[in-house]
């Protein structure tokens, strides 16, 4: 979807299928509640006791109307992206790190970055060391586990999908 396809009420589906309401429409975000219970009491308002989340610029994109529409980008995104995605060990992996250490700077942990040398590099977890956060990394393309402190990696440009079409080229 695009920003201008939503309107205070409109039902969609967001990433993984869930289905939202938009509560609000802002210069370049919309604001959003999860509807996903039966009682008609949690989404009256403004303001709501359903919890209010903000979907940006990344997010929107993938939100749908149907879930045809979500199924079909889906299964276009996967046929020409070219990323390799993640192998089932490395998902555990991640997971386990994520939940073995509170980070407190959850959006750095929302996008990939491109290294000098056009490497991808996945964030998925952030721990102390010292003064000093580091990010757990997963590097997709080659399978491997690395990381960085904190302010190296928000200094590098963020992946796009040119970048990872570039990287399967290279």
């Amino acid at each position: 979807m695009k920003h201008s396809d939503f309107y205070i009420g409109l039902e969609f589906l967001g990433r993984a299928g869930f289905r939202w309401r938009c509560t609000d429409v802002g210069t370049r975000t919309i604001i959003a509640i999860q509807v996903d219970k039966n009682d008609p009491n949690w989404y009256q308002g403004p303001p709501f006791i359903a919890k209010e989340v903000v979907f940006d610029e990344k997010d929107i994109p993938h939100c749908f109307l149907t879930e045809t529409e979500a199924i079909t980008s889906a299964i276009r995104e996967h046929n020409t992206s070219g990323h390799p995605g993640y192998p089932s060990e490395a998902v555990f992996r991640m997971m386990d790190e994520r939940s073995a250490h509170h980070y407190p700077h959850k959006g750095v942990l929302r996008f990939d970055r491109k290294r000098a040398d056009g490497e991808i590099l996945h964030p998925y977890a952030g721990r102390k060391e010292g003064d000093t956060w580091i990010i757990s990394l997963y590097l997709p393309f080659q399978n491997v586990y690395d990381s960085m402190p904190e302010s190296d990696f928000i200094a590098l440009p963020r992946a796009s999908a040119e970048d990872i079409r570039a990287r399967v080229d290279s």
